[in-house]
């Protein structure tokens, strides 16, 4: 049943026993005026702030997406169960804002509805900026989103999509076809001025992270179990990274790092060239059943992306370094190198291919090997930072 509760300055709405307002502020104006429903968690957040009720579960049936202007808000503890595939997402929307604000003791938990839980169950959280991206070399052109039909890309480096902190995504992944999947989270143009911190995808069916352009900044990320790559770039993203953990789980998974400049223009500009400061990458073992994994790499770094990486460890690959393409090759040891790094079970540290198909020699892309290098924070075992938010294996 729906009441409406009139105050001075708004009229404000109970769905389901939760208070949203549709208008909170006497200088702001109107709020929104997207009415939650808990048990129907779906539709278009059009304008205002939709602040979400800590002690509610929400069972997202749909799409969710915050549009231009509009802002969702998700308080610590929140949990929101969703169901229906493919059809099951947030997103955000060039112009709209999200701020996740979970604790380290209580997260925002993203997760399937099913009563029995598996990858792809859902979506993922899309989340699409105005940063620029490389699909037209010059780093000024837009695209669409290759899930949730949003536009993204532009020529604001520092734009700002909000603030997402302690969250955890489970069970995300819902194909369409082979190649067209949501991940755990997309990130499509993402500006520098959203923070990204503290977020965990855990077994989901394809990728954990993606970076299509942008130039967002990360920190405190764990990819666990996700049956595809742990971590993957593309269209010329630049951001400035530390603390990563991914590790392949539950025997599917094929890489830690899938790294492109771009697909269709090995050189177009603004060349992906991200940094990522204390990195661990944990595989199923070098000798794992290569019908299970068919690509057993730690970093497939190709397609003419450039980074620079600080204190990797990797573990349990059998190439650590799989290097392609004479773009991507004319890098290594310069614009495309590792520091401080420690191997542990690999049967290849480097491994090269050219554009051709020919081997390379690609040895110069680590220097300063150590048995100390710590990674995350902790080797191949969860860093403490880790602690109270995630989920192990």
């Amino acid at each position: 049943m729906k009441k409406t509760i009139l105050k001075a300055f708004g009229i404000f709405t109970v769905v389901a026993g939760l208070l949203t307002a549709c208008s909170t502020s006497e200088d702001n104006g109107p709020s929104s005026t997207f009415e939650v429903n808990p048990s129907d968690f779906k539709g278009n957040i059009n304008d205002g702030e939709v602040i979400l009720n800590a002690n509610t579960v929400y069972n997202l049936t749909g799409a969710l997406v915050v549009r231009d202007g509009a802002t969702l808000t998700i308080p610590a503890g929140t949990e929101i169960h969703a169901t229906g595939g493919t059809a099951a997402y947030i997103a955000v929307a060039q112009g709209g804002k999200i701020f996740i604000n979970g604790t380290a003791n209580n997260p925002v938990i993203m997760t399937s509805g099913n009563t029995t839980p598996a990858p792809g169950d859902w979506g993922g959280l899309v989340i699409c900026g105005k940063a620029p991206i490389n699909t037209v070399s010059g780093g000024a052109s837009t695209a669409q989103s290759e899930v949730a039909d949003l536009t993204y890309g532009g020529t604001i480096a520092n734009d700002n999509s909000g603030s997402i902190r302690y969250l955890r995504l489970e069970y995300t992944g819902a194909n369409f076809s082979a190649t067209k999947e949501f991940n755990g989270v997309s990130l499509f143009g993402v500006g520098s001025g959203t923070i990204f911190e503290y977020v965990q995808c855990y077994h989901g069916s394809d990728d954990g992270f993606e970076f299509f352009g942008g130039t967002v900044n990360t920190s405190n990320l764990v990819s666990l179990g996700n049956e595809d790559d742990q971590f993957d770039w593309t269209e010329g993203w630049n951001g400035t990274n530390t603390n990563w953990y991914g590790k392949i789980a539950f025997g599917k998974g094929n890489r830690g790092i899938e790294a492109d400049n771009y697909e269709f223009g090995f050189a177009n500009t603004p060349v992906s060239n991200p940094s990522i400061t204390n990195l661990s990458l944990v595989g199923p073992g070098s000798t794992a059943d290569a019908t299970i994994y068919a690509e057993n790499d730690g970093l497939k770094l190709r397609r003419g992306t450039k980074a620079i990486i600080n204190n990797l460890y990797v573990s349990g690959f059998t190439d650590a370094f799989d290097v392609e393409h004479d773009e991507t090759i004319s890098f290594v040891g310069t614009a495309l190198k590792a520091t401080t790094v420690t191997f542990v079970d690999y049967t290849n540290k480097t491994k090269g291919k050219t554009t051709a198909g020919t081997s390379a020699n690609v040895s110069a892309i680590f220097s300063d090997e150590t048995a100390a290098a710590t990674g995350a924070g902790n080797g191949a075992t969860l860093p403490t930072w880790t602690t109270g938010w995630t989920l192990a294996q």
